[in-house]
């Protein structure tokens, strides 16, 4: 099959779409099939307002248009909603081509923490724009359900994966100080609601890992944190590992790859009894969840992080893509069966691309 994935988040922006997108990529390769990403790297872009980190594709459809008829794809899926994913949403309706969707980000969230814009009109924009999917995929039963009961349709489940060869735990430690040592990893931005974590008045080391448009402002007004900007790779794995507990203060989280990391790492988390957590973590085996963050942290230090690698040896990303491939809707094909993909056995040393 040649797929055609179309996503205004891709490299060289550093989150858990890129690295889940990429990682489908890779996997579906190694399967045999031929996969194009076209993300804004190939266009004119701006920053977006407020996120200077992430460029947004400015006026894209032409070039697009050229580009993924030049590609003759046999599936498109559009990630994102963003001007390429509107684009391309755009150029599928005219040439008559199904695709599909996912729902990534609670943008509508977003937006209200920045500008009050009511959810109820920036979800009304959402439903237009997956509406027309054949399949528009989510990764949780919450998130799902949420959905649902905002008037999304033909909504299916592709869950996530963990690359348990990166993230492991290493025996050495990159991070020293007073215990427990805290980490969060993650966009430094106000939708991650990093303040509920920093302003506790709680013993030990915090450690923020990651990039966001917060950073600056917060090395200033929190010098007791250790801000260690975005890392990738080993590397990243290697600082999350260091830690003893992780802790995960966001209530907009559609998922939340990084705890799976963290728990592939040995390290419990601590988070709120919210979508995206109550998906991922077991109450009292991998983390605690509680509405008091402080609370939450020391309940999730009373685990030991055997019971969270085990679980995270559990969440196979061969699986998940291919939950991800029999969602697709390749173009005149009734027959929509997943093809076999390679099994990554636990012991496997290597990393997914770009993670």
């Amino acid at each position: 099959m040649r797929l055609l994935i179309v996503s205004d988040a891709w490299f060289p922006q550093i989150n858990g779409v890129v690295r889940t997108l990429d990682t489908t990529r890779r996997l579906l390769t190694e399967a045999g099939h031929t996969v194009e990403v076209i993300g804004p790297d190939r266009f004119r872009t701006m920053p977006t307002p407020g996120y200077r980190e992430i460029p947004l594709a400015v006026l894209p459809r032409r070039k697009l248009k050229r580009l993924s008829a030049a590609f003759q794809p046999d599936a498109v899926h559009i990630a994102t909603e963003g001007p390429l994913g509107w684009a391309m949403r755009a150029i599928c309706r005219r040439r008559g081509w199904p695709f599909t969707t996912s729902f990534h980000t609670q943008f509508p969230e977003y937006i209200w923490l920045r500008t009050r814009l009511p959810l109820s009109w920036s979800y009304a924009l959402m439903r237009f724009f997956h509406g027309r999917a054949v399949r528009t995929m989510v990764a949780t039963p919450t998130l799902e359900r949420r959905l649902t009961e905002r008037g999304f349709s033909n909504l299916v489940r592709w869950g996530r994966g963990v690359d348990i060869a990166q993230f492991r735990p290493y025996g050495d430690r990159l991070i020293d100080g007073p215990a427990p040592i805290m980490v969060y990893v993650g966009r430094v931005a106000v939708e991650k609601n990093l303040t509920a974590f920093l302003d506790l008045d709680i013993a030990g080391t915090r450690v923020v890992i990651g990039g966001g448009p917060q950073l600056d402002g917060f090395r200033r007004r929190y010098p007791q944190v250790r801000f260690l900007g975005p890392k990738t790779g080993e590397d990243l794995g290697r600082h999350l590992a260091s830690g003893d507990v992780f802790v995960f203060p966001s209530r907009t989280d559609t998922f939340g790859l990084v705890m799976l990391e963290a728990m592939a790492c040995g390290l419990p988390v601590a988070a709120y009894p919210v979508q995206g957590p109550v998906d991922v973590v077991e109450q009292g085996v991998t983390g605690c969840l509680d509405e008091d963050l402080g609370r939450a942290i020391a309940g999730a230090l009373a685990i030991g992080g055997g019971a969270c690698r085990a679980h995270a040896l559990t969440r196979s990303w061969p699986a998940a893509v291919n939950q991800f491939l029999g969602h697709l809707a390749p173009f005149g094909q009734d027959d929509r069966a997943p093809l076999p993909l390679p099994t990554i056995a636990p012991g496997a040393t290597r990393a997914a691309a770009g993670s």
